[in-house]
């Protein structure tokens, strides 16, 4: 099994909580984890292969990059990492405070996302299973302090779900059929089996599916979770937003890592991104103004676009990851 469910549902139900607040409880999970770490054996293993990346400034550069076969059942994300690189703890040794030298303060710090999730607790909390996708990005967290979710480690949280099937992976269609077929057709080429299903069912299905939201933003923005966009980055950990008039085309507007509003990408541009859902999972939102911007979006939908990218803006000259490089930090 790639993924524990029970792990999962933690994470959706647990990660409202702000990191400070996560903080506060440090020294409890603390001792907790010198417990799990005490003479318990290394365990069963779990079949599959588990990565690990480190970067920095929102995935624009990877420090670290390593895998490990078949994790026993004991290893947790906080061991994987020391394996691979060099670090200093803090709150007795439950979360990091430094990779290879670079230490956390000053308006940046460590952060870490398990299959596409932003930890609600620390590295020693998380074990990880085969199949895992450990990412770690040290980064300005300013503008946001929380980023609950990236698509930065696709096919993950899709490939999760196609093996521990705890709910089912939809694609919903809003009057985009080629970009629809597009999106499938890249979850089919990774195994994952996903319907694609009228985009007027999405929000009735919020609560139980995984969603992938496909079309124009004047019929994908309304949905409850996707609306939240206009907060900004403090908001949804999103770095775009679309702003027009009324009746008008929509513009994506690109923030930089700061959170300010700094380039005007145009109506022709689309994007890719995951947003929040409470205590629900994510959802991913493929979208653009025009037909052809939601078609530029679904085509960015595959690894090497979205490889360690928070989320990214589909152009007619190439993928911009978000948010836009250009202040220290991001």
């Amino acid at each position: 099994m790639r993924v524990r469910p029970r792990l999962l549902a933690r994470h959706w139900h647990v990660r409202r909580r702000s990191r400070r607040s996560c903080l506060c409880v440090a020294v409890a999970l603390a001792c907790v984890a010198a417990v799990a770490g005490c003479g318990i054996g290394p365990g069963s293993s779990s079949s599959g292969t588990a990565t690990l990346t480190v970067t920095r400034d929102f995935g624009s550069k990877t420090l670290v990059s390593a895998s490990e076969d078949d994790p026993r059942s004991s290893e947790t994300v906080i061991r994987f990492l020391d394996d691979e690189a060099d670090i200093t703890t803090r709150y007795g040794g439950g979360f990091v405070q430094s990779i290879n030298g670079i230490p956390g303060g000053g308006g940046s710090d460590w952060f870490f996302y398990v299959n596409g999730i932003e930890s609600p607790v620390g590295a020693a909390e998380v074990h990880v299973e085969g199949g895992d996708r450990i990412w770690w990005d040290y980064r300005d967290w300013s503008a946001a302090m929380r980023v609950p979710a990236v698509v930065g480690s696709w096919p993950e949280p899709f490939e999760q779900f196609s093996s521990a099937k705890p709910m089912p992976v939809r694609v919903y269609c809003f009057r985009s059929s080629e970009a629809c077929s597009s999106v499938r057709s890249e979850l089919e080429d990774v195994g994952i089996r996903a319907p694609v299903v009228p985009g007027r069912s999405a929000e009735n299905d919020a609560a139980n599916t995984l969603r992938i939201l496909v079309g124009p933003w004047r019929r994908v923005g309304p949905d409850p979770a996707v609306g939240r966009l206009y907060g900004g980055p403090a908001r949804t950990g999103v770095f775009a937003l679309f702003k027009g008039p009324p009746g008008g085309p929509f513009h994506l507007i690109a923030f930089d890592a700061g959170g300010t509003p700094v380039q005007d990408l145009g109506p022709r541009a689309g994007l890719v991104a995951a947003v929040d859902r409470g205590d629900d999972p994510p959802t991913w939102i493929v979208t653009g103004q025009t037909g052809g911007a939601v078609e530029r979006a679904a085509a960015s939908v595959r690894s090497d676009t979205l490889r360690n990218r928070y989320a990214v803006a589909a152009t007619g000259h190439g993928a911009v990851p978000l948010p836009i490089a250009g202040k220290e930090g991001g």
